[in-house]
């Protein structure tokens, strides 16, 4: 395939004029049957599933697309291992469906299957490797229950010492027996997933409006603010989905919601002797909870992950402490034959997951409800309000898909709204195509790493200055370059008003900190070239 003219757009681009024209709309009266509040995972499924069920739908974002909980999670697309050490068959169930149907057709090409070996060692105590061997056996029987197809992850299996110290080098050889190896996702960028299901939303109809903040909803509406702006507006809708995560009670007190930090750290592949594999590793003293080291593609590797509950106000760019930075390495550590220290860290970052806290079923918090969080289910929740608001609550970033589907299932049948059947399980995002297809001549494999399908029209941005398709900054070889190219992407196509939207969410630049600044200058000077009004 050539690379192609970027002059044939679709229609589906965010750019801010997009922006403009659909917020006039919306302030000028122009109704829509559904109004989602919330742009990260969960509130772009929805906006997706609803659009492409025939309904009329508008999003709205305080932020940015990504900007919270979506953006800083392990990066996995897992079939609910965890979930069955813990007992939760249904949330594992659901999680192998979704891994399924993510991998095989919404986003195969953000996701990569990636081997995760759980190495065993002399004083590895029996009963733990008889349950991760019962474990992986239930999660191999979900795996083919679910119709994985075989080509995109292979069984479980035992590992001989060998074969171990070969998928990750730096393990301390002298203890170990062998291991166990299994199969799970892993996304290029979590905030790349977002991005693309928001313009696939997009393509189907949807308007995508960031920087617009609800202020009050009801069943029937919201009253809006217009970030860059500041003016307001009401903007009428048949019903109102809210998404809005761990942000929940700000405009729904009732849902009771408590959040837990899950804390990473980004390390020097060469700390663990550049691993081909995952390394997960039990947490000593705590039932059916592992760490773990994720190797990237060409980039760090992301240690974690905490599990500790967030007391106090809810900040929109959460950070872990050194205490849960310094149990990470110590976890790891343990495994390795070189202990892990800070020196070996190069960037840090914690997300909030929100959990659904069981209830007596008025809203209120369960007295017995566990204090420990990674003891509550990852289960979602989907609830109607007297005014007929609905709210989707809980759940995780692999099961978003069928998260939204149960949204907008609630809103059409208690709303009476003319919605068809639901189409997102083999709809393929924007850049759709397997994770394996090979890159078309002249488009470097980080865009198709990146964009998938879509590669092709972002290198045809440098057509006309074919220094685009370099790297902008020598320094940032940690990961997929970030080229010239990538930047107008963000900027004509991908919904970027700020400098950070594309360091921190487009082309996740920021998550090293060394890189973000050694690329802010030349990043921010192409983008006011484009836009005048980039800050």
């Amino acid at each position: 395939m050539p690379i192609t003219d970027p002059r044939t757009a679709p229609a589906y681009d965010l750019t801010r004029t997009r922006r403009q024209r659909e917020r006039d709309a919306l302030a000028a009266g122009a109704p829509v049957d559904v109004l989602v509040i919330g742009g990260g995972i969960t509130g772009a499924g929805v906006a997706l599933d609803a659009a492409t069920r025939g309904l009329s739908v508008a999003l709205v974002e305080a932020h940015d697309l990504a900007f919270g909980t979506s953006r800083w999670s392990s990066k996995l697309v897992h079939g609910g291992l965890r979930y069955l050490a813990h007992g939760d068959l249904a949330v594992a169930w659901e999680s192998a469906l979704e891994r399924r149907y993510l991998m095989a057709a919404v986003a195969p090409h953000l996701i990569r299957a990636l081997p995760h070996v759980i190495p065993a060692f002399d004083d590895t105590p029996t009963s733990e490797r008889t349950l991760v061997r019962a474990g992986l056996g239930a999660a191999d029987a979900l795996r083919v229950a679910a119709r994985t197809p075989p080509g995109l992850l292979g069984r479980s299996r035992t590992l001989t010492a060998q074969r171990v110290s070969e998928l990750i080098p730096g393990v301390d050889r002298s203890r170990l027996k062998g291991g166990s190896l299994h199969w799970d996702g892993q996304l290029v960028d979590d905030a790349r997933l977002v991005i693309a299901v928001a313009r696939t939303a997009a393509r189907h109809g949807a308007s995508i409006l960031t920087r617009m903040r609800a202020e009050e909803i009801s069943g029937s509406g919201a009253r809006i603010r217009d970030v860059l702006d500041g003016g307001e507006f009401d903007v009428r809708a048949r019903t109102v989905i809210l998404a809005t995560g761990v942000w929940t009670a700000e405009l729904d007190p009732a849902t009771s919601l408590t959040a837990s930090r899950g804390s990473h750290a980004l390390l020097r592949p060469e700390s663990l002797g550049h691993p081909r594999a995952a390394l997960t590793v039990a947490v000593p003293g705590e039932r059916g909870r592992y760490a773990f080291a994720l190797p990237t593609l060409g980039g760090p590797v992301i240690a974690g992950i905490t599990d500790i509950p967030q007391s106090g106000a809810i900040p929109d760019v959460p950070a872990p402490d050194a205490e849960e930075i310094d149990g990470i390495l110590a976890w790891l550590s343990a495994a390795l034959v070189r202990p892990l220290s800070h020196a070996d860290v190069l960037g840090t970052y914690a997300g909030l997951r929100p959990l659904v806290v069981p209830s007596p079923g008025n809203g209120a918090a369960d007295a017995d409800a566990p204090e420990r969080t990674d003891d509550i289910s990852r289960r979602h929740r989907v609830a109607r309000r007297d005014d007929g608001v609905v709210t989707i609550a809980g759940g995780k970033l692999t099961t978003y898909r069928r998260m939204a589907q149960d949204a907008v299932d609630l809103a059409a049948a208690s709303g009476g709204l003319p919605a068809g059947a639901c189409r997102t399980r083999t709809m393929g995002v924007v850049g759709a195509q397997p994770y394996r297809t090979p890159p078309p001549h002249g488009v470097p494999m980080s865009l198709v790493r990146r964009y998938g399908a879509e590669a092709p029209r972002v290198a045809a941005r440098a057509l006309e200055d074919p220094a685009l398709l370099e790297p902008l900054c020598a320094d940032t070889a940690r990961g997929l370059p970030l080229r010239g190219v990538d930047v107008v992407h963000a900027v004509m196509a991908e919904g970027a008003l700020t400098v950070d939207d594309i360091l921190e969410r487009r082309t996740r630049l920021s998550l090293i900190p060394e890189d973000a600044d050694a690329a802010r200058t030349r990043v921010a000077e192409l983008a006011h070239s484009l836009d005048p009004a980039i800050d």
